[in-house]
């Protein structure tokens, strides 16, 4: 099982913090580090939260969400080993010339340790501020991938679609990994298809291996009706740290891959991965 943690951008005070998080990790054994995104916090907002009961996120409009790809070519400059993956960028709001161009400039800087994590958004308010339509964001979501994948070729990129006009040109440099690995986040909508289709793996906002394993059904699903091999999908979730070596074991039989340890801010969070990679990682 390999382990991470997330997020490492969000409620920071300072670069020093991201960058000694991530080297603590990567000395621990730990295999990646993961960020969240939000461009903006509302102070108010009627848009529901997925993932809590409350609907709401559980961040004020004044923590810090440092942009997830800015921390983590900090922490590429600054480790050697450990993987970087974003737990998830919202792929639909964003400019996808932008985040090709991106994503494949910090898999070159960091030597190929780049797993871009992408989901389709829930925050009307922060697409209104973006001035991005939240209507249709699926499809935008679907297209943008098939895009993307076009400029990571290296050939001459054609793309014509309702959300995209690119025509007669090339983008370097490559992603060093062929094919940059995209992990698709959330358990919503027609994500099992998605992943099934274009991602490479995915992340699952939740640590229940029951729950887990149901949606995992799902993703066999999907995977069966377009003759895709699901055992090339590698499976992310989040996980509390808690439950030791027999959790994981559990979450493992379900079929998960990795599990990314949910981190706390306190005085005690050194103590906490430490302890945590004393006991489960080999």
């Amino acid at each position: 099982m390999k382990l991470g943690i997330i997020p490492i951008n969000i409620g920071v005070q300072s670069l020093d913090e991201v960058v000694q998080l991530a080297q603590l990790a990567e000395s621990l054994g730990y295999e990646s580090v993961w960020t969240f995104e939000h461009v903006i916090v509302p102070v108010d907002y009627e848009s529901k939260y997925p993932y809590d009961a409350s609907g709401k996120m559980g961040a004020t409009p004044e923590t810090n969400f440092i942009d997830p790809l800015i921390a983590l070519a900090a922490v590429a400059a600054s480790t050697k080993t450990i993987r970087l993956g974003t737990g998830v960028n919202i792929l639909s709001q964003a400019n996808p010339l932008y985040m090709a161009k991106q994503a494949a400039s910090l898999d070159f800087v960091s030597s190929g340790r780049f797993m871009l994590g992408i989901g389709i958004g829930w925050l009307k308010e922060e697409f209104d501020a973006l001035g991005v339509p939240f209507a249709r964001r699926g499809a935008r979501f679907d297209d943008y991938v098939e895009a993307m994948r076009k400029v990571w070729s290296g050939e001459v990129v054609e793309h014509e679609s309702d959300f995209i006009s690119w025509h007669g040109f090339k983008s370097y440099p490559l992603p060093v990994q062929n094919p940059l690995p995209l992990v698709m986040g959330g358990v919503k909508g027609k994500i099992f298809e998605r992943i099934a289709k274009h991602g490479n793996g995915w992340y699952a906002p939740a640590g229940d291996p029951a729950e887990i394993k149901g949606h995992l059904e799902n993703l066999r699903k999907a995977c069966d009706a377009i003759g895709r091999d699901m055992s090339e999908i590698e499976i992310t979730c989040m996980w509390p740290g808690t439950g030791g070596k027999e959790f994981l074991d559990q979450l493992e039989e379900v079929g998960v891959h990795r599990a990314v340890v949910i981190l706390m801010a306190g005085p005690d969070l050194v103590e906490k991965l430490t302890s945590i990679a004393k006991e489960v990682i080999d």
